[in-house]
């Protein structure tokens, strides 16, 4: 749906992006990764038309954007930014208006969202008797209005509790089975492996990163599994003898321990099966792909090696 070709940007000499390229398909949730710094707001604000890059390009539905595709794209910027002066149905009006939507229609999506979160009561509140969570949501309301294609969220979990988090995880969720799509810039990991079906990572202005979110873990898993079974832990170990190295181990109660190992040589996921089977009872047996924190860390610490090397 979204193109990103050859993006360079600069500050008063300093690169903030360069040569950043990736595709956004269609109908997908993308996570865009960085650590604080690496030029992801920049970004956003680009495929926003809020700054020009300085080299590049960007396409939506295979024509380079203007202004006039910004009536299809949904933006909550992470600095939010409500009039707190206004009221929740003034400003679901302003904002809904400048996306081009007639009145009717505004209050007509501000009547099934705010049904849809149980709120009704807030329509006459004024911005600024809302607690942060309370206006978080109504932000996130106004962002959706319009029923935009594509959806750019910055940091959308951010004062929430664990409640509002997994609302809001369900409406991206329906969003993306209603086919639309979704760049979501987030530091919450834990999201990105639930609902992004691919990521992109950027560092110092660069892309070091792409891909489905299960090829990115598989790519960077490290040989380790984790087997949880019943009996004796000196038997377990026992049987391992020197072709295995047990790496660390949870005791669930005096006959449950899950275990978890790297095999050594050339031994194999049947090896090892086939050496504990005699030794105890397997409950469960699998290999152990790092989390997305993991492979974010890794990345991230990989490219401050080289930088210092």
């Amino acid at each position: 749906m979204l193109q990103l070709e050859g993006i360079y940007k600069s500050y008063y000499r300093q690169k903030v992006l360069e040569d950043v390229s990736f595709d956004v398909p269609s109908g997908q949730i993308i996570g865009l990764l960085g650590p604080n710094g690496a030029g992801k707001t920049t970004l956003i604000r680009i495929i926003n038309q809020i700054i020009e890059p300085d080299k590049g390009y960007l396409s939506l539905n295979g024509k380079r954007m203007t202004s006039e595709h910004l009536k299809n794209i949904g933006y909550l910027p992470e600095e939010r930014g409500l009039y707190k002066t206004m009221t929740v149905e003034n400003h679901a009006l302003f904002l809904g208006q400048l996306r081009g939507l007639p009145k009717n229609d505004v209050q007509k999506q501000l009547d099934y969202w705010l049904e849809k979160f149980e709120i009704q009561g807030w329509r006459k509140k004024r911005i600024e008797e809302l607690s942060k969570g309370m206006a978080q949501k109504v932000q996130f309301i106004c962002t959706v209005l319009h029923d935009p294609d594509l959806l750019i969220l910055d940091e959308p979990f951010s004062g929430f509790d664990p409640i509002n988090v997994d609302l809001i995880r369900a409406e991206l969720n329906a969003f993306r089975v209603a086919g639309k799509t979704i760049i979501l810039s987030t530091h919450n990991m834990k999201s990105v492996e639930e609902i992004c079906d691919r990521a992109v990572l950027i560092d110092k202005g660069k892309k070091i990163m792409e891909g489905a979110i299960h090829d990115i873990r598989s790519e960077n898993k490290e040989g380790v599994f984790s087997i949880t079974f019943t009996g004796n832990m000196i038997a377990f170990a026992t049987a391992l003898w020197a072709g295995y190295e047990i790496i660390s181990k949870e005791v669930h109660n005096d006959t449950t321990f899950t275990v978890y190992l790297k095999m050594r040589g050339e031994n194999e996921f049947n090896d090892l099966l086939t050496t504990l089977l005699p030794a105890v009872k397997i409950i469960s047996a699998q290999e152990v792909l790092p989390s997305m924190e993991d492979v974010f860390m890794k990345k991230i610490n990989a490219g401050k090696e080289v930088e210092h090397a």
